[in-house]
């Protein structure tokens, strides 16, 4: 892989569960701000100084900045980071917690509508350039970002991140999920989808606590009529036509990432064949794809090699 630093990490075992719930109120959230877009406001939420440089976080599908940030930002090793940087934790439209119902004639954002969401949130908190730190779906919206406004970017930590179109299999999968959420709420199905989407395989050797916190956070906190819109975007994606080009003529042209980007994913991640595909059109002089050889959803457990 010429230069490019492929490192799996085999050392690392996961940590005791950070959370025993999934509430805003055991959050050390600062500050809520819904900042207003051309698809409506979206909730931001600010974590430390913000005379801090940036770090810019965006969720998953089926989560939001509480479910999938808390427990890795609170935890004991991060203070060195967190006296370092503010956070500025981005939910998608209407997946905050407590969101109302969008109306039935609201359209959902596309993947790339979304991202340009972001500029709005840098005006309003008058950012300049951050960090961005993402997962799943998320990540697919920062890499749209970075890719369309290089100079806003420093550098990217993408976790299960994609760059194709969907498959036919998750296409077909998410789609039903999509008509179910809509049509009745959070079905077993969806729930399986779920759990299995964020957790991967092998469910049964993970932490029974964290297993049975987040099927009560799927099964009671999700608005599922605004997650089936998000899915409904996130399925739709189009390929971030990123190209490794070695050539140094060619490469000027070429569309890839002008600043360091970091891809992790774990071994028993449904999503690491995506990772690796990835991993496979970066420019290999600028970054770095790491495998968890134990991998729980990373931000919900925090090994402190990981925090390093």
């Amino acid at each position: 892989n010429l230069m490019m630093d492929d490192i799996e990490l085999r050392s690392i075992e996961p940590d005791q569960p950070l959370i025993r719930s999934l509430s805003r109120a055991d959050s050390f959230i600062q500050q809520d701000d819904f900042v207003d877009t051309e698809y409506g406001s979206i909730c931001v939420a600010v974590q430390g100084d913000r005379n801090k440089p940036a770090i810019l976080t965006y969720h998953d599908i089926g989560l939001n900045h509480v479910s999938n940030f808390q427990a890795f930002f609170n935890y004991v090793d991060m203070r060195i980071l967190m006296q370092s940087f503010a956070i500025y934790h981005v939910n998608a439209p209407g997946q905050q917690e407590g969101a109302p119902n969008f109306p039935e004639n609201y359209i959902y954002p596309t993947m790339d509508q979304l991202s340009e969401t972001i500029l709005p949130v840098m005006k309003f908190y008058g950012l300049k350039h951050f960090i961005g730190f993402s997962v799943g779906a998320g990540a697919n919206i920062l890499a749209r970002f970075s890719l369309e406004h290089p100079e806003c970017i420093d550098g990217l930590f993408l976790v299960n991140p994609t760059c194709t179109v969907s498959s036919w299999t998750e296409w077909g999968y998410q789609k039903l999920n999509a008509m179910h959420l809509r049509s009745s709420g959070m079905t077993a199905s969806c729930l399986d989808y779920l759990m299995w989407h964020h957790f991967g395989r092998l469910l049964e050797e993970r932490s029974h606590d964290l297993i049975s916190i987040y099927r009560q956070y799927f099964n009671t906190s999700v608005n599922a009529y605004n997650l089936s819109l998000f899915i409904d975007s996130f399925i739709k994606r189009t390929d971030l036509g990123i190209i490794r080009e070695m050539d140094p003529v060619k490469k000027k042209a070429a569309k890839n990432f002008k600043c360091h980007v970091l891809l992790l994913a774990g071994d028993l991640s449904p999503h690491l064949e995506d990772s690796v595909t990835m991993s496979s059109r970066l420019d290999p002089t600028n970054s770095t794809w790491m495998k968890e050889r134990l991998f729980f959803p990373m931000l919900f457990f925090c090994p402190s090699g990981k925090a390093s």
